[in-house]
């Protein structure tokens, strides 16, 4: 059974939450404040959090922080800010999706499902490729696994996710909307700074010169292509 952390101050949200999760089978932890979220995540491991930023003790940017300190548990945030920086900084901490109060609650269960979905295990590539090497890393998809100078590389949950994407399509020029619906879900397709944020992540922790890439190339208004 599918474990959610729900981070929220506002009681009403919290109960709507936990009501509507419990009625789909979840089980559900809720915690007001950043600090009880981080010791709950690491006593109780969940398999997602719902996450409010606007936390009575702490920004919930810097939750993230600690989370992906030592977990890639998918993170959905769910907060009142709107501002693409605001939400650029929460997905460059580690957060996997981003939703806006007022929000839907079919919408957010719907993203909640897709981001548990992507942190799944896969099986072996669809051309029989399991492991495949580049000069400076190498990706293991059976094992979901990236390693890097004798160490495995961390990688978020939409990280790993787009990597894999590009990967099994190496090669190949994988347009902006294919990623966005392959990794986020058929409902995007034009939240191309998304993938702005993650590529330039993959490229920080697997690229030997990040401003230069080799493997994940920019094809301009078109999309991305992996190249061994």
């Amino acid at each position: 059974m599918t474990r959610v952390l729900v981070v929220d101050d506002e009681p009403q949200i919290v109960r709507a939450l936990v009501i509507n999760l419990r009625a789909r089978k979840y089980e559900v932890d809720a915690a007001a404040d950043g600090a009880t979220a981080l010791r709950l995540a690491a006593e109780r491991h969940p398999d997602v959090v719902v996450l409010d930023l606007g936390l009575p003790d702490m920004d919930g940017v810097e939750v993230i922080r600690g989370l992906r300190g030592w977990t890639r548990v998918p993170i959905l945030v769910l907060s009142a800010r709107q501002t693409s920086d605001e939400k650029v900084e929460a997905l460059d901490a580690g957060a996997d999706d981003y939703v806006t109060k007022p929000f839907g609650m079919d919408e957010l269960l719907a993203r909640l499902r897709a981001a548990v979905r992507r942190a799944e295990p896969v099986g072996g590539a669809d051309d029989g490729v399991v492991v495949v090497e580049t000069a400076g890393f190498t990706v293991d998809l059976a094992a979901k696994k990236v390693h890097r100078d004798g160490r495995d590389v961390r990688l978020t949950p939409t990280e790993w996710h787009l990597l894999e994407v590009l990967v099994r399509n190496s090669g190949r020029l994988v347009s902006q909307k294919q990623l966005l619906q392959e990794v986020w879900g058929p409902s995007y397709g034009t939240e191309t700074n998304y993938l702005r944020v993650y590529m330039a992540q993959l490229r920080r922790k697997l690229e030997s010169d990040p401003s230069h890439p080799r493997h994940f190339v920019t094809e301009p208004g078109m999309g991305y292509r992996f190249e061994r």
